[in-house]
């Protein structure tokens, strides 16, 4: 296989070997951090399209001299995951597909890419069902808040639950996406099953207006703190010490995490941050992510003016490949610096919820150890 892939590079393959590069095997095929991408058809021009910030994000493809075979070769690290597809152009029409030799395929809300992963990258074990964990059980409450009216939260219950005992209370933004592209409610299973981590409640919170209500919005913040929790206390056997309620979020669902907490300090004594969106600028107002990022911006900016200790205990994860990385990074240091307890942990992946989904083992068993119960009663 290496051989034909070297020959491939050099332009040296008998094009009656094509057959016998493909056949039986999966691409990309990745050696010594480079992976080598294979598209074969009928076209114009190909090119690779992925989401790794700091390369070109369109890589064009060549096509193998007296075949249909496209190629292509891209870095790609050890323990990375990187999704893409192909966009092939034909006749004036370009059309974007994920790729038909790679059965990895990885969904979010706007359909699904094919995902590359680099040597050494696996799929977690914990994040499929475990017949040995039983399931929570699910269900939902409409809120009646003063901030934005009716609005439903989807509820988890531990499969242990009892009416007997107290709970921590973990509020996830984008809930229903964590559910369905970050395998959270598995995840949830087998960790409170093996008692990873304590049996929790979990809120589920979804918005009709993410990029306006999580970027530093109050009417989002008093929703969640004196709508959304007081109802859950008074409902549900929940234990009511800071350390026993966490915010969690990705990308904007970040900010407004970092956003609530700072707006009501020493509530929310646990926060799960992942590729938090948190623009800032070093000097003036204008941001070149443009007008939707403008509060974040003016918050970050506050907050990085004169940062305080809002929580206890924050876990903060971003993907080396992501254009937040840098954001993500400088926060870590002020974090710290105001005497709470942060881990951060960055890793080879982009903007996405698998690159999210990776991270929840490590976030949650470390602000919501197995021994929590204990600590705490």
């Amino acid at each position: 296989m290496t051989d034909l892939i070297e020959a491939l590079h050099e332009g040296t393959l008998d094009p009656d070997r094509v057959g016998a590069l493909i056949d039986g095997h999966d691409f990309p095929f990745v050696r010594d951090g480079i992976g080598t991408f294979l598209w074969r058809g009928a076209a114009d021009e190909v090119r690779l399209r992925h989401w790794i910030y700091g390369l070109p994000s369109s890589q064009p493809m060549e096509l193998l001299e007296g075949t249909n075979l496209w190629y292509t070769s891209v870095p790609l690290p050890p323990e990375s995951r990187v999704e893409y597809k192909f966009e092939v152009q034909r006749k004036g029409r370009a059309r974007w597909i994920r790729d038909p030799l790679n059965p990895h395929l990885a969904r979010d809300p706007f359909g699904a890419n094919s995902v590359a992963h680099g040597q050494g990258y696996t799929i977690p074990s914990w994040i499929h069902p475990d017949p040995e964990c039983a399931p929570g059980t699910y269900d939902s409450l409409i809120i009646n808040s003063d901030a934005f009216g009716h609005r439903a939260v989807s509820l988890y219950l531990p499969a242990r639950f009892r009416d007997t005992r107290r709970y921590p209370l973990l509020i996830v933004h984008d809930g229903d996406d964590y559910l369905n592209y970050s395998s959270l409610g598995h995840i949830l299973d087998n960790l409170m099953g093996r008692r990873e981590i304590p049996d929790m409640i979990v809120a589920f919170t979804t918005s009709p207006d993410r990029l306006k209500e999580y970027a530093n919005d109050e009417h989002h913040a008093r929703f969640l703190t004196e709508d959304l929790v007081p109802v859950l206390e008074d409902r549900l056997p929940l234990r009511r010490q800071p350390q026993s309620r966490c915010l969690m979020g990705a990308s904007f669902g970040g900010v407004a995490s970092l956003s609530t907490a700072w707006r009501y300090p020493g509530f929310y004594g646990r926060l799960l941050l992942q590729s938090g969106s948190f623009a800032f600028t070093d000097i003036g107002e204008e941001n070149r992510r443009g007008p939707v990022f403008d509060p974040v911006v003016k918050f970050m900016n506050q907050f990085r003016a004169d940062p305080t200790a809002i929580s206890e205990r924050v876990f903060v994860s971003c993907g080396m490949y992501e254009s937040l990385i840098y954001e993500n990074r400088s926060l870590i240091p002020l974090l710290e610096a105001t005497g709470m307890d942060v881990r951060f942990r960055e890793a080879r992946d982009g903007h996405n919820w698998e690159n999210w989904r990776d991270r929840l083992r490590e976030g949650l068993s470390w602000l919501f150890p197995g021994a929590f119960l204990m600590m705490y009663e």
